[in-house]
């Protein structure tokens, strides 16, 4: 196992980034958050985690090891492959994960683009005894000081109203967020044109995401937000 990689910043992009570590360009995946600490010519340090599979081997980044460690617990989780636990992470902190998992806060978790009722159920029934509670106290989001729920927009599907959700709780406006969601299904599909839904090898395609149906036909969540991130922040 690879638990660290420390070196120069070679090249970001939205959900990766290029390490030399002595010599050598290593391709680490990230969240939009452990992404936006580091920057092209200066030093860094990560915690990785080496997922190896029959085709390929691949290293996800993370700021501290206890990121890392709620990345592998996650996968503990039934139908939770490394790229859904990375999206977890990309949305709520540790802390939040834990205190979601420990209150059964599904609301909490199915913030998470892929991430539908059933799915955050079983993250919660397989996960409750193995995360461990927060490590420091972690207040439920205020109801009363909460935002309204966005108006549905036609132009979204259920897919791309989740991952507008997704990218608001990261801190982008709502306009924002519907601007790049609404480009980011042009860039992928086409106007009005469906995509079959892929799991991104993780055995999840979402379960019940929030909204109706999706008009274009159904969508990969996980896929949308990261086209969405790059229209946002083009490297």
């Amino acid at each position: 196992m690879i638990a660290s990689v420390s070196g120069t910043v070679e090249v970001l992009s939205p959900g990766s980034a290029v390490v030399d570590v002595g010599g050598v360009g290593v391709l680490v995946w990230c969240t939009p958050s452990t992404l936006a600490r580091l920057r092209v010519g200066e030093r860094a340090r990560l915690a990785t985690t080496l997922v190896v599979r029959e085709t390929e081997l691949t290293l996800y980044g993370f700021r501290d090891a206890d990121e890392r460690d709620v990345f592998e617990i996650l996968q503990g989780a039934a139908g939770v492959g490394p790229r859904l636990a990375q999206a977890v992470l990309g949305v709520h902190s540790p802390d939040v994960i834990r205190r979601a998992v420990a209150e059964e806060d599904l609301a909490t978790l199915t913030k998470v683009p892929g991430i539908g009722r059933k799915s955050a159920q079983r993250i919660v029934l397989d996960l409750r005894d193995r995360l461990g509670p927060p490590s420091s106290p972690v207040p439920p989001p205020p109801r009363a000081a909460a935002p309204p729920p966005a108006a549905a927009d036609p132009r979204l599907g259920a897919a791309g109203e989740q991952v507008r959700d997704a990218l608001v709780g990261l801190g982008y406006s709502a306009k924002e967020a519907l601007d790049a969601v609404v480009a980011a299904r042009t860039a992928l599909h086409g106007p009005g044109d469906g995509a079959a839904v892929t799991d991104g090898g993780d055995g999840v395609t979402g379960d019940g995401a929030a909204g109706g149906a999706d008009p274009a036909g159904p969508v990969d969540p996980a896929a949308l937000l990261r086209a969405s991130l790059a229209v946002l922040r083009p490297r």
